[in-house]
């Protein structure tokens, strides 16, 4: 750098953004949204890559930096929503993939206790991005260019990311799509978002991304269920309403019971589902229609198929109205339902009074508790009456001798050549 020319205005803010002093990183950042807006509002002149990979080296280790958990989660909200303060997609979506690269590049040095801190940020800026795509109206272009940014620099085999990044990513992106669209989504828009993973599951040779894709979203969305549960519950809740109509002569009690037992039961959610999130439309006939033209050609290799066709089977069960094994609500319910009844009717009654040891609990207890106890009495007593048969500890008897001692008496024995005689 020849001196006297100053420097680049986004090397500035890097390094103000990574200095040891928070009020300095803190200034720097607001600094930072200002110039975004201002630059990305000119016709010409925006963003290059390597600009902003330079101001993503400042982010990232400004974000090293914070200690605190909640300034931690403040300032990974902030850094998110940078994506905001660009004015185009295309410049959008730059910011976007310099983040990946930053993160796939860095994610080596990340030590064990700063770890969490950035699986969050890696959350946030994912959620923020779908969010940029929900103001653009969920738009069909948006959407693929999106996904195949994030494809492209996590998934792809020619990618660099190393395990850690692919498993989070994989781990969270159905679930921040969840959040963020889950009320506005379509059947149809939801199998854009899916199909991309369906062509990785279908064709990489990674077993990790296999497994993370299955697990994470196929299995994902066999489990949710959504409108399915919801209309089982409101069928469950119309049930008990009846059932509590007819047995008000059984008692309040039984009543309070099963009206608890069943608040409990509509109270868990789904696994998968965060509670108070509105379920979200899938057409699961299109899905596996998808997954199995990929599946079935002869490029697939057989590992990917079989546990795709295993996905496929329990999404055409869930088209037609089955639901798995592992998953039906009503035999779920019903069992859960009669075993807390049952739990709370022993309850209520009285224990019998049993005689009480010298440890304070009573003998039926302590013999229930310890049921070899009375083997080892048996077996003690059976000791001491042949304690008294053996003889001196250091001499053994032999299997045929007979015990000697005036107090031991022998049974006889009858002779054969006597009783052939009296004959």
């Amino acid at each position: 750098m020849v001196p006297g020319v100053p420097l680049p205005p986004e090397i500035q803010l890097a390094q103000r953004l990574a200095g040891n002093e928070q009020v300095t990183r803190d200034r720097a950042l607001r600094k930072l949204q200002k110039y975004i807006v201002a630059r990305s509002q000119r016709a010409t002149g925006g963003f290059t890559p390597e600009e902003l990979l330079k101001v993503w080296k400042g982010l990232f280790y400004c974000m090293w930096m914070q200690d605190k958990p909640l300034q931690q989660e403040d300032l990974g909200r902030t850094i998110a929503q940078l994506v905001h303060a660009f004015q185009t997609t295309e410049s959008q979506h730059l910011f976007l993939r310099a983040f990946w690269q930053t993160m796939i590049r860095e994610w080596v040095g990340i030590d064990r206790l700063r770890l969490d801190k950035f699986y969050m940020l890696m959350r946030m800026v994912l959620s923020e991005s779908l969010k940029a795509v929900k103001t653009g109206g969920w738009e069909e272009r948006q959407i693929e260019q999106l996904l195949q940014l994030l494809t492209t620099e996590i998934l792809s085999p020619d990618s660099q990311a190393p395990n850690g990044v692919k498993s989070h990513f994989l781990e969270i992106f159905l679930e921040e799509l969840t959040k963020v669209g889950a009320a506005e989504l379509t059947a149809d828009q939801n199998l854009q978002f899916i199909k991309p993973f369906c062509q990785i599951a279908a064709r990489t040779k990674d077993s990790l991304v296999l497994h993370k894709i299955t697990q994470s979203i196929f299995e994902a969305i066999v489990e949710q269920a959504p409108l399915a549960i919801e209309d089982l519950m409101n069928e469950l809740d119309a049930q008990s309403g009846e059932g509590e109509g007819s047995d008000e002569d059984d008692g309040d009690d039984d009543s309070d019971e099963a009206s608890e037992d069943e608040q409990d039961l509509q109270d868990t959610a789904p696994k998968n589902q965060p509670a108070g999130e509105a379920p979200w439309p899938f057409d699961y006939e299109a899905v596996a229609n998808k997954l199995f033209k990929l599946a079935s050609r002869q490029s697939t290799p057989s590992q990917n198929r079989k546990r795709l066709y295993k996905v496929i089977q329990k999404l055409r069960d869930l088209a037609g109205g089955i639901f798995p094994e592992d998953d039906v609500p009503e035999k779920a319910y019903k069992k859960l339902l009669e075993g807390r009844r049952k739990q709370k009717k022993k309850k209520k009654r009285l224990p019998t009074l049993q005689p009480q040891n010298k440890e304070g609990g009573s003998e039926t207890e302590a013999s229930s508790a310890d049921p070899s106890r009375g083997r080892k009495r048996k077996r003690s007593r059976k000791t001491d009456e042949k304690a008294g048969q053996r003889g001196p500890p250091g001499k053994r008897r032999k299997p045929g001798a007979r015990a000697k001692g005036p107090r031991v008496q022998q049974p006889k024995r009858k002779k054969k050549g006597s009783s052939q005689s009296a004959k």
